[in-house]
């Protein structure tokens, strides 16, 4: 939809793989609809996944024993996070929404674009308490997960050796994005795309820009935990 922001969090190291090309179509579709995509390709910029001391500019609020938290919190309220963090708390800021691209790592996302959670959503920005879930501070925004997996979808069923793919989701839309306020569209997979033909990868893509088409007219999830366990 002309005039709406997205920002797509990107996590692989190959241009040329599915994720590379999932995440090429959606800028492609959503700059066709007249949206401003920015792309944080976390691998291309050398993203710091690790929270350290080096994220807070300036002096301690507690020099004596180091709390990531609670120095994160702080230094956001005296603006004194590094400018890697600043720079993307501004894209989340700006984002009507985000979308994650990633390839799934041992039921979650990349150590990468984990380490963008819990370095960009810090307290004060993000969420403070009682300030989350619901009335989370990002609260106007949509989040949605497109992922491939190296299991097929049958694996991923209810009865699958895996179990249900929306297990897997609970930590990822929920205790992250829904705890900020954010509203999440239900997700968008590609399943073991390493193990069909060319053309079943053609189709992924085909699917994922037909999608891209009408995504502003979706409804977001119920995000409760029935949606994940029932």
């Amino acid at each position: 939809m002309a005039g709406r922001k997205v920002l797509i969090v990107y996590a692989h190291q190959e241009p040329k793989s599915l994720n590379g090309s999932l995440k090429r179509v959606a800028v492609e579709e959503l700059s066709k609809q007249g949206c401003s995509v920015t792309v944080s390709d976390l691998y291309a910029m050398q993203f710091e996944p690790r929270a350290t001391r080096n994220d807070i500019v300036g002096c301690l609020h507690n020099s004596e024993e180091f709390n990531y938290g609670v120095e994160a919190w702080e230094a956001y309220k005296r603006g004194g996070l590094s400018n890697d963090l600043i720079e993307e708390q501004k894209k989340v800021q700006e984002a009507d929404l985000m979308i994650f691209q990633f390839p799934l790592y041992w039921f979650s996302m990349p150590a990468i674009m984990k380490g963008w959670m819990d370095r960009v959503l810090v307290q004060g920005f993000a969420h403070e308490f009682p300030n989350c879930y619901d009335s989370g501070l990002l609260k106007n925004k949509l989040a949605l997960f497109s992922f491939t997996t190296g299991g097929s979808e049958e694996m991923y069923a209810k009865g699958g050796i895996s179990g249900d793919i929306r297990y897997l989701l609970w930590p990822m839309q929920h205790g992250i994005m829904h705890f900020c306020g954010v509203k999440v569209l239900a997700p968008h997979i590609c399943f073991a795309p390493e193990y069909v033909s060319e053309e079943k990868r053609k189709e992924m893509l085909i699917a994922w820009a037909q999608r891209l088409k009408t995504l502003w007219k979706e409804e977001p999830i119920n995000c409760s935990p029935e949606w994940y366990f029932k």
